[in-house]
């Protein structure tokens, strides 16, 4: 784990973005922690997480042209990674898409810069993998090359079969998935800075029995 890693698992825990305690998943699983990344909801709090996004893209090494946001939680992601990415290290153009198309002025579903080269889509986490498929035909309508996804936390969770919802992405689009964390850094905190206890051998029997 890389001291930016620690420092933003910190962080969402001071914003109480990452709680522990018992919680009812869609899945229907009960989870013994919670992500929730709506809590990034202030000016202060957002500028510090695109700079974990754009730290994270650095640190991978990665080829960008444009930043792709889907609609909705993907535009202030998008945004705020493009701001911290151009105080990092250089200035990127970045583009989000509309829910429903725009009938009148420029129309369209597409805002922002021209999706054009390698795109990367900026997510909080994959669930489902919807809002990415639906992304990826949108970028590569527009004639762009889907060339990556960068989440905030990969649960490393199977979804309905022996692969994870990040996996099974990674997969069917042959594109890589970058996160800020997953678990096993979450896990790795926790050994960190309390130790072996309750909570760590709850979160490791819930992994033995659904992670990947």
């Amino acid at each position: 784990m890389l001291e930016y890693q620690q420092q933003f698992i910190q962080f969402a825990l001071d914003l109480g973005v990452l709680r522990f305690g018992e919680f009812q998943l869609k899945s229907g699983r009960t989870s013994p922690y919670f992500f929730n990344t709506g809590l990034f909801n202030s000016g202060a709090s957002l500028d510090q997480l695109g700079q974990f996004y754009a730290q994270t893209m650095i640190n991978a090494g990665i080829e960008i042209d444009v930043l792709y946001g889907p609609a909705y939680k993907g535009i202030p992601l998008a945004s705020t990674t493009a701001i911290a990415y151009s105080r990092l290290k250089t200035d990127l153009p970045f583009a989000f898409n509309r829910k429903e198309a725009k009938d009148h002025g420029e129309g369209g579903v597409l805002v922002g810069a021209p999706l054009q080269g390698k795109v990367w889509i900026i997510d909080d986490v994959i669930t489902a993998g919807t809002s990415v498929r639906e992304s990826v035909e949108i970028i590569r309508n527009a004639g762009a090359t889907v060339a990556g996804v960068v989440i905030a936390l990969d649960r490393q969770e199977k979804g309905q079969n022996e692969l994870s919802a990040v996996q099974e992405v990674a997969a069917q689009f042959g594109i890589p998935v970058l996160s800020i964390i997953s678990l096993a850094n979450i896990i790795d905190y926790i050994a960190l800075t309390e130790g072996d206890g309750e909570k760590l051998a709850i979160i490791h029997a819930y992994r033995q029995a659904y992670g990947i």
